[in-house]
């Protein structure tokens, strides 16, 4: 299999992508057609401005048939993570890693953050018989079994042996029945006692099954060099193949009736998955096999990331956070509760008004409140994940637009009566970008000279270095705010 690293948001043409993939125009073309068709690969106009841009809006995308040898168009790939198509994997890199296009670690690092973000959502669809349009993801099921398999071993299954004067429990009816017994003074002796005891079945058929199955997953995943990527050793615990288990149709058969008798929830899942494996029994290399493991949706990790690490108290509880709360606030509201919502005023029938209060309202990405020289910050973030170019003697680019901008002051706005009632003289504005550089930059700021005129905040630009923010994240923890030097 072709193994191609892409990164996220450049513009490729036709002729690029068919380097990448190494094969015939026809070829490239199914492929775009296939990548455009699963929402992962995008078209916009062949433009010098397209050309540099970083990031993709929906007005330049273009819904228009791929033809062989055009190139009034560029392919911009929204995806982070990994893609197999027609036999080849695509790994996909943030559009913030510009200097490295070969980012192994860099990735690898990524794809845990993935899985962690991905935790409670579970990402692994699997067989379920009660709907025809269940979605299968071989990539993800493959994973899957392998960490399970080095977290819980093979599937195993017990039977009962019956031993000559065993240490398991003893048989007395059997012992009784079938053994001479000596009597002294009237008492039974028995010079032979069977016994019973449980062990694993190593030749069981779901032990074997499960084994076979791994092993050629494990062959699959280093066939695609993706054993590295998602740190996984290869496994080879046995040789046999599917087909040295039945037909298709008898192994599912086995598998059902397995799940009839098992009520462990490990074993269930474990079985489910399987047969949504041998049901598909599809490879990576498969013509029409496709498969993804990330996400479109990459700013959503580095919002939940921003979050996490910078230690957001929008869900705490006045009562919980750092400071002596002032008298009149609640001390279980949270600090979110504090945002206004619009109200809504109308008029009855006789003219006089009545008020209907909106659900939604304000939600800044982050704000932290923390002791700085004797004294509390109170600090509004919003993680962006952009990739801005404010540089002296080039063109200001891939900024957040004027709403991200009117938003942040608001957000300051929004606290300003809580602010003031706690008497925090430091309030902070800041947007919050991903660099792969290996030291926080500070970016320079961001203002509205109206809004300055309010007393609100100019917006600080800091850029954090990726992977000091995801090992912080990846360890469960909080990163010290003074180093951004707000």
């Amino acid at each position: 299999m072709i193994s191609k690293f892409v990164r996220e948001q450049k513009r490729y043409n036709q002729t690029e992508l068919q380097d990448i993939f190494q094969c015939s125009e026809e070829k490239t073309v199914d492929i775009i057609k296939r990548l455009k068709e699963y929402g992962v690969l995008k078209a916009v106009k062949a433009t010098d401005s397209q050309k540099n841009m970083s990031d993709l809006l929906d007005e330049d995308i273009e819904v228009a048939d791929v033809e062989i040898g055009e190139n009034e168009y560029f392919y911009v790939f929204t995806f982070v993570g990994v893609i197999t198509v027609w036999g080849c994997v695509l790994k996909c890199y943030p559009k913030y890693i510009l200097t490295n296009n070969n980012p192994l670690t860099e990735l690898k690092t990524i794809i845990k953050v993935l899985e962690k973000y991905n935790a409670k959502e579970q990402i692994i669809r699997v067989y379920n018989d009660n709907s025809e349009s269940s979605a299968f993801n071989l990539l993800a099921v493959m994973i899957f079994l392998l960490h399970d398999y080095y977290e819980n071993g093979a599937y195993t299954n017990t039977k009962n042996i019956i031993e000559t004067n065993g240490s398991g429990e003893i048989l007395w009816d059997k012992t009784i029945n079938e053994t001479f017994t000596y009597l002294s003074n009237n008492r039974p002796y028995y010079i032979e006692l069977f016994t019973q005891k449980r062990i694993n079945d190593d030749f069981d058929y779901f032990k074997r099954l499960h084994e076979s199955i791994i092993s050629i997953c494990s062959r699959e995943l280093k066939d695609a060099d993706l054993l590295d990527l998602f740190d996984i050793l290869p496994v080879e615990v046995s040789d046999e193949e599917l087909d040295d288990f039945g037909e298709k149709d008898y192994i599912l058969y086995r598998i059902q009736n397995e799940l009839n008798l098992q009520f462990n929830t490990r074993k269930q899942l474990l079985l489910k998955t399987l047969y949504a494996y041998v049901a598909h029994s599809s490879t990576l290399a498969e013509i029409d096999c496709f498969t993804m493991f990330g996400t479109n949706s990459f700013n959503l990790v580095w919002e939940k990331v921003c979050a996490e690490v910078l230690d957001n108290q929008l869900q705490t509880p006045l009562g919980s956070l750092p400071i002596s709360l002032s008298d009149g606030y609640n001390p279980y509201d949270l600090l979110i509760s504090l945002i206004e919502k619009p109200k809504w005023n109308g008029y009855k029938q006789d003219g006089s008004e009545f008020q209907k209060h909106a659900r939604e309202t304000l939600v800044p990405d982050i704000v932290s409140i923390h002791k700085m020289n004797n004294s509390h910050q109170f600090i509004i973030f919003d993680a962006k994940y952009y990739n801005i170019q404010l540089e002296h003697g080039k063109e200001l680019r891939g900024q957040p637009g004027i709403g991200d901008i009117t938003k942040q002051y608001l957000y300051q706005l929004a606290y300003k009566k809580f602010v003031n009632d706690h008497g925090i003289q430091d309030v902070k504005n800041c947007f919050l970008m991903p660099t792969e550089q290996h030291s926080i930059i500070n970016k320079g700021y961001v203002n509205i000279e109206m809004l300055d005129a309010l007393g609100l905040q100019n917006i600080q630009i800091r850029q954090l270095p990726a992977e000091l923010i995801y090992s912080h994240y990846l360890a469960n923890e909080k990163m010290d705010i003074g180093l951004l030097h707000l």
